[in-house]
């Protein structure tokens, strides 16, 4: 079902780029081979879409200085954040400091790891705040979500390593990949209810006080 959409998409995108760049990227690799890749529509600088996530991934990590919050972050409980110029984020769930959790913030967090597509990359990652989080990248679909947290998202990049962009956690699209996304995906006509659905059963158990 995935594959159809996201090849539907990528059409849709191609349709419209019709008139885009055809120069090659700019970057010249390791092994000194120059990549073959075309610049994407619109980059303001010479790169295609693969490397300019790259840069975007290495932008986001190198600018945030890794410290304690200035009170725990209300998703998690953590202490430990990551302070950017325009202000913290928790190190753990990635919650933005100052702004409301999907949740209530006495509650233990419900963790995803999300499936985004950009242009003909697509991006693994955990959050226990997607909306949020899923707002602050890239992306032209989110493509599906599943439950878990920072081990799941773990295995999910060792298995699909092969695929993974280096020091980003942007993957090249392959069948493989697109099988898997498809799985998660199967009977689940948008993410965002599956996620609504989740967080409300989960609010819903009994607590033991």
């Amino acid at each position: 079902m995935v594959a159809k959409r996201f090849g539907g998409s990528r059409a849709a995108a191609g349709a419209v780029e019709t008139d885009a760049p055809t120069a090659p990227c700019s970057i010249v690799e390791a092994d000194g081979a120059r990549c073959s890749n075309s610049v994407a529509a619109g980059a303001p600088i010479a790169l295609c879409a693969g490397h300019l996530l790259v840069a975007y991934d290495w932008i986001a990590r190198e600018a945030g200085e890794l410290d304690l919050l200035p009170s725990p972050c209300p998703a998690c409980g953590a202490w430990v954040g990551v302070h950017y110029p325009s202000g913290w984020i928790c190190a753990d769930c990635e919650w933005r400091y100052g702004e409301v959790p999907d949740r209530p913030v006495d509650d233990d967090p419900v963790e995803v790891v999300y499936y985004l597509r950009y242009r003909d990359q697509v991006k693994i990652g955990t959050s226990a705040n997607p909306r949020q989080r899923v707002a602050s990248l890239p992306h032209d679909e989110v493509l599906a979500f599943e439950r878990g947290g920072r081990r799941l998202e773990r295995r999910r990049h060792e298995q699909f390593a092969a695929y993974r962009g280096a020091g980003t956690e942007w993957f090249d699209v392959h069948d493989a990949l697109l099988e898997h996304i498809a799985e998660l995906a199967a009977g689940v006509d948008d993410p965002w209810l599956q996620y609504d659905r989740w967080v409300s059963r989960h609010l819903a158990r009994p607590r033991l006080d």
